[in-house]
């Protein structure tokens, strides 16, 4: 059996009609940057997190940082940044200027490490960004309680995290603003580049609006000076048609995970992603940890099963950042992860005899250590 890692042409197929009509649309009304379709996708996406204001752009990452120069971060300014993460998230802080600070993550949830984050607060600290990486919520309340104590603002990268809930609460409500990726292997995926921020400040998100916008409102009548950052018409149409399909497919893949956690839970070699009361987790990807990564990695490609790693390299460790001058004893938990962390194929469509076939393949290697 072959297992792909993720399988888009058969979402694909399974909304044809949709997608084909959404994209014609936008061709037959020569709606290719902004207009009706990236505003009719805003409302919607807005109106799915609950909040009063999405403000689309061209990806994720200048999400984030259209995210924190509208807040003024910038020059002389430190941010603190998960050090698990893709390094979308700490580059965009070097872009707007500021200074990145890397912090530890928890061993259980992969999440920024809540117990650590007051001692890398200096007077040049002006935000946190939390990812909500993997799909599972961030603990919000205490960071926020640590926010409010120290002047500080919030951002949420919730790239993974489409529909993930923290108490109830839509992850990408729970901070001062949030951003999202829309790109194509997301759970909520464009079929090509994109991205937003949504936040409940009118006054920033009509500030972050110009800003992505050449510093503009109105056609030629330049306010300051920004960046060219916009969603294009096809790909607000094809996250519209996609959305109202995105909770069954969480819910799809919330099965998938019960079934490798249930199916992997007599495996002491494996340390499996932890469901939480309180965290609604949407499992973007399935991470589990193995002191073996390599070797299972090898036998399960024998076996026809595509897998990921996420991420190889911990952001302190990479050649980005060696001015920093970190070492493994400054990040222990993702110095040790880095090497043990595997992603499990997972889809919405995945079958369970999918997911047998690949519980059964680890089950095998393990019988063979």
């Amino acid at each position: 059996m072959v297992i792909p890692f993720l399988d888009l042409k058969k979402q694909y197929l399974s909304l044809k009609d949709e997608i084909d009509e959404a994209m014609n649309k936008v061709v037959v009304n020569s709606a290719f940057v902004g207009g009706v379709f990236v505003r009719q996708f805003e409302k919607d996406f807005a109106d799915y997190l609950g909040v009063k204001n999405c403000v689309s752009c061209g990806n994720g990452t200048d999400a984030l940082l259209i995210a924190l120069k509208s807040l003024d971060i910038g020059e002389g300014n430190e941010v603190i940044v998960p050090a698990n993460s893709f390094i979308a998230t700490s580059e965009a802080v070097t872009a707007a200027g500021a200074k990145v600070v890397f912090c530890d993550v928890d061993d259980i949830s992969n999440n920024i490490d809540v117990s650590s984050i007051e001692e890398k607060i200096n007077n040049h600290t002006r935000a946190i960004i939390v990812v909500h990486l993997y799909g599972r919520p961030t603990d919000m309340d205490p960071i926020l309680q640590i926010a409010s104590k120290y002047g500080l603002k919030v951002i949420e990268d919730s790239a993974q995290a489409h529909g993930a809930q923290y108490k109830g609460r839509m992850a990408g409500t729970l901070a001062d603003v949030a951003c999202f990726s829309f790109y194509p292997g997301k759970n909520l995926g464009a079929y090509g580049d994109g991205g937003a921020i949504v936040t409940n400040n009118d006054a920033l998100a009509t500030y972050m609006r110009m800003l992505a916008n050449h510093g503009r409102i109105e056609k030629y009548n330049h306010e300051f000076e920004g960046f060219n950052s916009r969603l294009d018409g096809i790909q607000a149409a094809v996250l519209s048609a996609k959305l109202p399909h995105l909770d069954q497919w969480i819910e799809n893949r919330r099965k998938v995970a019960a079934l490798y956690r249930e199916g992997l839970s007599d495996c002491d070699q494996i340390q499996l992603p932890q469901e939480t009361d309180g965290y609604y987790s949407v499992y973007h990807l399935f991470a589990i940890k193995t002191d073996k990564r390599d070797e299972l990695q090898a036998y399960l490609k024998e076996h026809g099963i595509a897998t990921g790693i996420h991420y190889p390299i911990g952001l302190p460790f990479l050649k980005a950042y060696k001015y920093l001058g970190h070492s493994y004893d400054d990040f222990p938990v993702t110095a040790k992860n880095q090497s043990r962390l595997l992603s499990l194929p997972i889809y919405p469509e995945m079958t369970t005899e999918q997911v047998e076939y690949v519980i059964n393949t680890i089950k095998t290697w393990l019988a063979k250590m």
